[in-house]
Parts: structure tokens; C-alpha cells; sequence
């Protein structure tokens, strides 16, 4: 099995899995803020509680889509706080997503054209 068809066969992703992975794709956070970008970027229809949040991360971490490292600045608590990046093949994962979805959007525009073109629907 190719890297290709390996990353194709863990698609379709959650959403939740999809936001975070997104989350992360710009630039390392830690958890508070992947959960914030989160509810951010699905416009508020996904809103993770800490131990989805955390439950997720950690599948992630297993399946090497993203890692973890410590971050420069320590928290309230004056401990490290942990910092979680996408790796290389979590950015494959997401790209490859996003490839599909395109490609699911541009059927359903392509066969939304095709009717209303055939004059079976007018456009709303």
C-alpha cells in the first residue's frame, strides 16, 4: 500500500478531528486553545469538552498525526505547559481531507448546475 491510498484509507475524519487537525495546521497551541480555535473555526457547531478534547489528542498521538513539545512559557501554575503540533503525516491527512471535500462540493455543485440547467429545479 502506497502513502496515498494508507492516508486515503483513514479518511472520511470527524469533525472534530478534521478542526483540530486544522487548528493545528498554522501553528503549534496547547489545549485550551485548540478547543477555542475549535468552536472558532466550525463557527461554534463544535464545542469540546476537555476530555473529548484530551481523548482525541491522544488517538492522534498514537496514529502520529500529531506530536507534542514543550512550550517556551510555563503556565499559571508555573509548570511547562504541553504544546501539541501536526506532524508531517497529520498534514498529509488533512490535506488529503480537504481534497475530498473539495471534491464532494464540487459533484454536488456540478449536479446542482446539471438540474437546473435541464430545467428540472429552479434555482432558489
Amino acid at each position: 500500500m502506497n502513502a496515498n491510498s494508507e492516508t486515503n484509507s483513514k479518511l472520511p475524519l470527524s469533525e472534530a478531528t478534521f478542526f483540530i487537525l486544522l487548528s493545528l495546521a498554522i501553528e503549534p497551541h496547547h489545549g485550551y486553545a485548540i478547543m477555542k480555535d475549535v468552536r472558532t473555526l466550525s463557527n461554534n457547531r463544535i464545542v469540546l469538552a476537555t476530555g473529548t478534547l484530551y481523548g482525541a489528542l491522544k488517538r492522534l498521538l498514537e496514529l502520529g498525526w500529531v506530536q507534542r513539545i514543550d512550550a517556551p512559557e510555563s503556565n499559571v501554575t508555573g509548570r511547562k505547559r504541553i504544546v501539541y503540533r501536526l506532524t508531517d503525516i497529520g498534514r498529509s491527512v488533512l490535506d488529503a481531507e480537504v481534497i475530498r471535500l473539495d471534491g464532494l462540493v464540487a459533484a454536488a455543485k456540478n449536479h446542482l448546475v446539471d438540474e437546473y440547467t435541464h430545467g428540472t429545479q429552479a434555482p432558489a
